[in-house]
């Protein structure tokens, strides 16, 4: 019995992984690449292969796709063959039938879904994190949402939903070689941290920016400043900013929301924005991809990104904002009261019923009778950020220091510095014999299990974005949106567009990937239609499009609980999830605000880019006088 219940599990899985349906003919073999169900009334472009070595021959196979009553031909797309723009509607279920020089040769039937449901697993994961305050739970039932959207909403498909959802998602979550990578690294940095937290290392920083750092404003303005310092990478800045700001923070009352929340705010909003990133590349290259085959538009995509850069607002807010918090004293929402208890208190993590990852934490503390030496902490992260930035040259090619970096394979540096400054770490131990290897061992084992939970989170996020993929959320947010807007209406719909679309799917670069291709022809079309194609000074529309879906994604990112980087943040913080999201969303929420009203709005209709700025940077001051309130500041004993 359980063996045919097996096989009956198994076939279902395969029946749910087949993305499409092969047919057969005398001289040649073809596939259609067919999703697993329709969102009503979305466009799709389904390819169309052939296992002949010549695919010419399809010109006189004359292929010709039926959907329910529609016939769609197969025309070639950037050199590929696809029937373009296919549409499912009308019914619970499309009736598809391939068709060769007038022969039906193959049909199937895929499920037909309403578009909106497409967007319920992420907001419902997100709502239910944010209610009940425990990202896993939330995440596993809106990945399980999600399967089973993807099997047409069945009853049969509700059971199938709840496995395929960690056969097929979560697996290839763990096996994208990308994010083994950002696992393996962290993993290798909070080994790192532990070593040189139980040698004493840490300690030594403490003591040692304590000295000048004596209050808690001066503690906040030391790590904004280092994260500030670390702008070419926000997986970098954000390991080693939070774990090497913890003790600190700690010692000077600074609550761990706090600390999560200076970490992720220098982190993403200023590598999008730095000239000098490992974003940059990606950016770049997304830009040249979606304005190559538009006519008359001659700028480099280096050079659109640069312009765009003067137009995003967001990024510059959300830095601005940390900074005047640290400098008035002044906090509101949930953070006001982390802070208050933090100060009065001394309790620095905040009150939650989980106590996973305590005694992890308890286990990193110096040994006894070690002397405090900063040095032996100092040494391996500078190991770490010298070991980045050699390992994006290494990996990069370019005349320039911007080609360089830019096109850099970043995960690697990540990796070869991560392990660099793990065995640094290590050496130094042994070789003052601060530790034993049992010891050492010890120390980097219980630094790497503190990130156990978090990788959880982070995995279960991938899963989450991929589902999202499969379901069109993306699709269906653009379809939303219309294509009947006046130019100036663009930058501000895109940037809430944009901002929407890395929230549900926790990814900036995900969302940077759907809407640019789609964002930047849609733009040029319209400024061409309207007259504004002529003059470079009609071009700020472009570059206020181009920062809208750049900011935009950032801005929803940093809002997300399922995002990557908040994970991150909140890791490498020490502080619970849902807390740093709940205490940080105010503040992105007030930043966020700013930069579209007074900063994108008012530049779409021709003010020029540094009015924007100042009246957004106005707007975020305002706002954090009228909404903050004072936080006593005692000074620890």
């Amino acid at each position: 019995m359980p063996n045919n219940f097996l096989s009956w599990l198994k076939g279902l899985s395969l029946t749910w992984l087949l993305l499409g349906s092969a047919v057969g003919t005398a001289s040649t073999q073809l596939d259609v690449a067919l999703p697993q169900i329709f969102l009503e009334g979305i466009r799709y472009d389904l390819a169309l292969t052939t296992t002949t070595p010549n695919p010419d021959v399809l010109d006189n196979l004359a292929p010709v796709l039926r959907v329910n009553d529609s016939l769609y031909t197969a025309t070639r797309l950037h050199g590929d063959w696809v029937f373009a723009d296919v549409i499912a509607s009308g019914s619970s279920s499309a009736d598809l039938a391939l068709e060769l020089q007038g022969k039906i040769v193959h049909s199937a039937d895929v499920p037909i879904i309403p578009a909106w449901i497409s967007i319920l697993p992420p907001l419902v994961a997100i709502g239910m994190a944010l209610l009940i305050r425990s990202v896993l739970p939330a995440l596993m039932f809106g990945l399980w949402l999600g399967a089973w959207a993807l099997q047409g909403l069945t009853l049969e498909g509700l059971f199938i939903g709840l496995f395929s959802s960690f056969e097929v998602y979560v697996v290839n979550a763990v096996a994208d070689a990308d994010h083994a990578t950002i696992m393996l690294f962290t993993f290798m940095i909070a080994g790192m941290v532990g070593v040189i937290s139980r040698n004493g290392g840490m300690r030594g920083i403490v003591e040692w920016i304590t000295t000048g750092a004596n209050s808690a404003k001066r503690g906040q303005l030391a790590v904004w400043s280092l994260g500030m310092l670390i702008f070419f990478d926000d997986y970098s800045n954000t390991l080693v900013v939070g774990n090497t700001s913890r003790s600190i923070t700690d010692r000077l009352r600074i609550s761990r929301e706090k600390l999560a929340y200076l970490v992720d705010s220098t982190a993403a909003p200023l590598a999008t924005v730095a000239l000098v990133t490992t974003w940059i590349g990606y950016q770049v290259s997304l830009i040249g991809d979606a304005i190559a085959p538009l006519e008359g538009l001659e700028m480099s995509a280096y050079g659109i990104f640069l312009n765009s850069v003067l137009y995003s607002f967001y990024p510059f807010m959300a830095i601005l904002l940390v900074f005047l918090v640290i400098t008035t004293g002044r906090e509101f929402g949930p953070m006001l009261a982390a802070e208050r208890r933090a100060r009065a208190t001394g309790i620095t993590a905040p009150p939650v019923t989980s106590t996973v990852g305590q005694d992890d934490e308890s286990a990193l503390a110096m040994k006894d009778g070690l002397p405090p030496r900063a040095m032996n902490a100092l040494i391996p992260v500078a190991t770490m950020i010298v070991g980045v930035l050699i390992g994006l040259y290494l990996t990069g090619e370019g005349d320039t220091i911007s080609e360089i970096v830019g096109s850099a394979n970043s995960y690697r540096a990540l990796m070869w510095a991560s392990l660099a400054s793990a065995l640094t770490a290590i050496i130094m131990t042994a070789a003052q014999r601060l530790l034993s290897l049992d010891e050492i061992v010890d120390a980097w084992v219980s630094g790497a299990r503190f990130t156990f939970i978090a990788m959880i989170i982070l995995v279960l996020a991938w899963s989450m974005s991929e589902i999202t993929r499969e379901l069109h959320t993306a699709d269906f947010l653009i379809a939303s949106l219309g294509d009947s807007l006046p130019a100036a209406a663009l930058p501000a719909t895109v940037f809430v567009l944009a901002a929407f679309t890395a929230f549900s799917t926790g990814s900036s670069w995900g969302a940077m990937g759907i809407l640019l291709p789609l964002v930047l022809p849609l733009c040029w079309a319209l400024m061409g239609n309207q007259g504004l194609t002529t003059a470079a000074e009609d071009y700020f529309i472009l570059y206020a499009s181009v920062s809208g879906v750049l900011a935009g994604a950032v801005w929803g990112d940093h809002c997300s609980p399922i995002s990557d980087t908040t994970v991150l943040s909140s890791l490498s913080a020490g502080c619970d999830h849902i807390e740093h999201v709940r205490t940080q969303l105010p503040y992105a929420t007030l930043a966020g605000a700013a930069a579209l009203v007074c900063g994108t709005l008012p530049i779409s209709f021709g003010l020029p880019w540094w009015v924007g700025m100042l009246l957004a940077a106005a707007a975020t001051t305002l706002g954090l006088r009228l909404l903050g309130q004072p936080v006593d500041d005692h000074r620890p004993g």
